[in-house]
Order: structure tokens, then sequence, then C-alpha cells
């Protein structure tokens, strides 16, 4: 049976362009390597550090990544975008480039017979009062004009500085698992199990590769990043597993900061 892959957290333009160069090289060959048996790609948000689409200019980097989705897409293979907080002024240009979908919120799919709740992740759950505020006003297209009216290199330079503001800020949280009572969408998960029976949420935006049962039939994944891990899931067979990529190796996870936790 062909494969589902979830991938994000890419990061793309992070810290620098060297290891950005690093890892987008890394992205292209982990596309190559499961081109063959792939059936559908979620790109579940974050794939750049930050993105802004003007009328006729959008960010420089990234053209091998771009490159190869398009190629992928025109061969067939449906992808499926998600925006991301660093992400989340992907207008029109990328789908209409790649041919993909795009999806500013959370989606529930049903892929060979597991019912699946799919999403970045930011802005969920209880807490981040400050970040839900500020997305409200990212959102506003209002707002979006009057940025649109900055020069792009002033633009580009305010955001990409607000970005790495962010990732400082965020770095020690996103180091180690917090505990079921502290991750936000750990509770998420748990309170739309009260409404809807679903076998596994598959999110992002943690940074941080995690596997915690929920219940006896539900799971909670979160697909960690590539900044540090390159880590993704695939569903195969109706078997759900996180995987990290290692050149040409797929493995289990094995870093330290992979998480397997019981329900509590």
């Amino acid at each position: 049976m062909a494969a589902v892959y979830f991938i994000s957290d890419l990061h793309l333009g992070a810290p620098d362009r060297a290891s950005s160069l690093d890892r987008e090289r890394a992205f292209v060959g982990w596309l190559d390597q499961i081109a063959p048996k792939a059936e559908r790609l979620f790109l579940v948000g974050d794939l750049f550090d930050f993105w802004f689409e003007y009328k006729t200019v959008v960010p420089r980097g990234g053209v091998r990544a771009l490159g190869k989705l398009a190629e992928l897409s025109d061969r067939g293979l449906p992808i499926e975008l998600f925006t991301g907080n660093h992400d989340l002024w992907i207008f029109d240009y990328l789908p209409s480039e790649l041919g993909c979908d795009i999806h500013r919120a959370p989606v529930q799919r049903h892929l060979q017979g597991l019912d699946l709740l799919i999403g970045h992740g930011d802005g969920l759950g209880p807490g981040d009062h400050g970040y839900k505020f500020l997305k409200r006003i990212f959102e506003n297209p209002f707002f979006q004009w009057c940025f649109a009216r900055l020069h792009p290199n002033l633009g580009i330079g305010l955001a990409d500085r607000s970005s790495r503001l962010s990732r400082s800020h965020t770095g020690l949280s996103d180091a180690e698992y917090l505990g079921a009572d502290r991750e936000w969408l750990v509770q998420y998960a748990q309170e739309q199990l009260q409404h809807r029976a679903l076998d596994a949420f598959i999110f992002g935006h943690r940074h941080l590769p995690i596997d915690l049962a929920l219940a006896p039939n539900s799971r909670y994944l979160n697909l960690g990043d590539w900044l540090r891990y390159r880590t993704y899931a695939v569903l195969e067979n109706g078997v759900l597993e996180l995987k990290v990529f290692q050149g040409n190796i797929e493995t289990d996870p094995v870093h330290p900061g992979f998480q397997r936790a019981e329900s509590r």
C-alpha cells in the first residue's frame, strides 16, 4: 500500500543561509526518497521561517525545495500545505505554483482506516494569549495591506528579526516535554476527544517529537522539526509512526528529545 507522509517546521531561511541550505538539500533528498510510494504529502506548517507575498515579490531562497515540490505535484502527488505561525502570510502564490491545497486551520481526514485531525497547532488550547492576540492582528486584511506598503527590504528585514527573537524566546520550552498538564496541544486534543472520536492528532509547532497515548484508541503525535531532529510521520498499511531521516536511512526516532509518553 502507498504511504501518506507528514512533515512540519523546516523553517527554511533560519538561522542563516548555510545551515538552511543544508537543511533544504536534506529535505529534497527526503522528498526523492519518499516519492516512489507516497500517495499524499502533508506540509504541516512553518515550511519557511518567514514568508510574505507582495503582489510581485516573494522572499528569496527555498528554490530547491519549491522546485522539487512542484515536480512531485506535476507528477500527480497531492500536496496539502498548512500555514504556520511563521508563514501565515502565504496567500495564493505557493498554492498556484505548487498546485497544492492550503489550510489555515486544522482539518479532519479519514486515511487508511484512521480518523485524523491534522494542523500546525499554533493558537490552539489554553494559554498563549499574547500570541492569539497577535495572530488576530496578523490575519487582519487591513494590517496585511499596511505591511504590504513597506518596501520588501524593510518589511522582510523586520519580519526576519522578529522571527529570530521568537525562536530565542521559545527555545528553552521547546527543548523538553512539559507534561500533559502544561502541554497546550495535548489539552486541546483531550478536549476534542470529548466531542468526537479520533484515532490520532497530528500537529507541528511544538518542535519536539512526541508520541503520546491519550486514550486506548487515540494518540497525539507532534512532528518535531528539522532544525534539530529531522523527524516526520508516515502512515502505511494503517500504521502511523514517527520516523527520523538520516541521509538515505529511515529509522525510528532516536534523539534524546523524542518522547513516547503514556497517558496520565
